[in-house]
């Protein structure tokens, strides 16, 4: 019987608040109480979301062909980002030298959020892929840098003592006893990450982009086109969920057995 309430509670209830809302959104459009001229209703949304499989109008591609583009974008600066950033944070953490070279510029350029990046990088390089891609990597660069020096410096105190009393040098205990500590922590950054380098592509894409999710909404305004707005921004959200939910599994996989 707990069982069973558990699992109405966690697949439930999130589907019956979706399905309310989705109601209510219909109702409220069907009838008048929005304008139709700006919300359409779900079952237009829904509509479009299937035509656009294969209708490449008014954006010139077709949805598949977006969201492959936005992944590529967000995927490539992402583990670009996690690739530099993870391995950087952790020597800053650990050797106080690497700390004091890269803190005043590191610093410096925390703060600056990756949009702000934008007019410089199209000015650089244009508004091609690398372009995206270089926000991308700023976005989830920071976090990662940041998580991992944390997590490393959490490190055990005992920990290192003992190795020490066993003769261990600096950077075997860094290897053996720090970066495994500061794990939690990465992974947390990359979480960050994700959800930055996400949220920043979609702002890149809306700015300058010839296609991709952000750039189909950029033309769905332009063409005054609500369902293809809205269509645009739930396959976002869609895919953000599941993205996370496959890293969540990951995670969690990687994780077990850890104390």
């Amino acid at each position: 019987m707990r069982g069973k309430n558990t699992s109405f509670i966690n697949w439930g209830l999130p589907v019956i608040t979706v399905l309310s809302f989705l109601f209510v959104w219909q109702i409220l459009v069907m009838y008048g109480f929005i304008s139709a001229k700006t919300l359409s209703t779900p079952l237009q949304v829904f509509e479009t979301l299937i035509a656009k499989f294969s209708d490449t109008s008014p954006d010139g591609a077709t949805l598949q062909q977006h969201i492959l583009q936005s992944l590529k974008i967000a995927l490539s600066g992402l583990i670009l980002g996690i690739l530099v950033g993870t391995p950087l944070g952790l020597l800053m953490g650990w050797y106080k030298t690497v700390d004091r070279l890269v803190k005043p510029i590191f610093e410096l350029i925390r703060p600056i959020p990756p949009i702000a990046w934008i007019p410089l990088t199209i000015l650089w390089v244009g508004v091609g892929d690398f372009a995206k891609i270089c926000i991308i990597f700023l976005s989830a660069f920071i976090p990662c840098v940041l998580n991992s020096q944390a997590g490393i410096r959490q490190t055990a105190p005992v920990l290192i003592n003992m190795s020490k009393t066993f003769g261990a040098s600096n950077f075997e205990i860094f290897y053996s006893i720090g970066v495994p500590s500061a794990i939690p922590m990465i992974f947390a950054g990359i979480r960050i990450a994700l959800g930055n380098a996400w949220s920043t592509l979609v702002a890149a894409e809306l700015l300058a982009a010839n296609m991709g999710l952000g750039y189909m909404i950029t033309m769905g305004r332009q063409f005054q086109r609500i369902d293809i707005i809205i269509t645009g921004m739930m396959t976002i959200g869609l895919l953000g969920f599941i993205i996370t939910t496959i890293f969540g599994k990951i995670e969690k996989s990687m994780m077990k057995g850890r104390v």
